[in-house]
């Protein structure tokens, strides 16, 4: 698909999900709710994962290595997939795109399609689960709550957030077929 088509394309979805994304941005004009998001987003740009990679062979023993480094695995191959897609699909965040929504806190780059975050979140914590199934209790609502932060905090639309965890989940399924 060419820029001209893509850009036609994400016109129309942005039109589309409008509503929702002011709908969610509104919460982020309660301090206190922006800042839980903004630390959530923060703890999910990597910050809780590498510190769950480094806990796990302490909490498991030597064979959580295989876990942590099949975390790290995903992490590479989810950042070279989502740089190379940002890089050519070129949608603009919605706080660029829309005054009425407000910027929640600093985005680590301009373009949103697909949300990093969540494409990262969701890897993790299928290859997590898959090691470690009780931990789904504490990753998986952090992974929904990373999730919500990226529209609370105008920094992407909800077709983002769906793709990034679509594609999250397609490297990490992918990840245990193959590991």
């Amino acid at each position: 698909m060419n820029q001209l088509k893509t850009s036609a394309l994400f016109a129309r979805i942005d039109t589309f999900e409008l509503g929702l994304c002011l709908a969610c941005n509104r919460a982020c004009h309660r301090e206190r709710v922006r800042q839980f998001f903004a630390i959530v987003s923060r703890l999910g740009d990597g910050v809780f994962w590498y510190t769950l990679m480094v806990l796990l062979p302490l909490l498991y023993g030597t064979a959580a290595l295989r876990a942590s480094v099949h975390m790290a695995i995903v992490a590479v191959a989810g950042v070279l997939l989502y740089k190379f897609l940002k890089s050519r699909m070129v949608r603009e965040r919605p706080f660029f795109q829309h005054a009425d929504i407000a910027l929640g806190t600093a985005p680590l780059d301009r373009y949103s399609f697909p949300s990093g975050h969540t494409l990262h979140a969701v890897g993790f914590t299928l290859v997590v689960v898959s090691y470690y199934p009780p931990l789904a209790w504490v990753v998986l609502p952090f992974t929904v709550l990373v999730a919500a932060s990226r529209v609370v905090l105008g920094l992407h639309y909800p077709s983002d957030v769906l793709a990034g965890a679509l594609l999250g989940a397609g490297l990490a399924l992918a990840s245990l077929a193959l590991l």
